[in-house]
């Protein structure tokens, strides 16, 4: 419902109107620029168009070269967020899942053009392993890119320090 703002009643209208925003809109901006501070709102999305999202994460990305099976084929490199920071802003009805092994991760490619833009990577069932090559061009200032041992995944995932906990917030 409606909430007082104060002094900064005539600001935030404003702000609205400049911007053709709604309420809703409007608040949501300031939340994500709170929350998201330090990163960066990228969009990307498959070769058709028909999938679409949004990612929050830094402008400099650390991006994964796993040489597992699948990885390998289909040259997936890709960077992790957490679930909180990912948004499908179109096409779940265009896109499809592929499981293998453990079933754990999710492999969902557009049905239409065949591009992963995105999946559920096994080790962070919680969060998004991005390629970044699906991302728009302009947000993206550096990539490092970590080879990972995916040959020998739960071996690799058991010795990296960091990489079972880049899908928490």
């Amino acid at each position: 419902g409606p909430f007082d703002l104060g002094a900064q009643s005539e600001r935030w209208a404003a702000f609205q109107a400049r911007h053709r925003l709604s309420c809703e809109e409007a608040a949501r901006l300031l939340l994500d620029a709170y929350e998201y501070r330090g990163l960066v709102r990228h969009t990307g999305g498959c070769h058709c168009g028909a999938v679409r999202f949004e990612v929050w994460a830094s402008a400099d990305l650390h991006v994964f070269n796993c040489n597992c099976s699948i990885c390998t084929k289909k040259q997936n490199r890709h960077f992790i967020v957490p679930a909180s920071r990912f948004k499908l802003l179109k096409g779940a009805d265009n896109l499809t899942t592929y499981t293998f092994n453990t079933h754990r991760a999710q492999h969902t490619f557009c049905k239409t053009c065949g591009v992963q833009s995105f999946y559920t990577p096994r080790s962070n069932p919680d969060g998004y392993g991005i390629a970044p090559h699906c991302l728009d061009d302009g947000t993206v200032q550096t990539i490092v890119t970590e080879d990972i041992n995916g040959k020998e995944w739960e071996k690799a995932v058991k010795e990296h320090k960091t990489i079972r906990d880049m899908s928490k917030p």
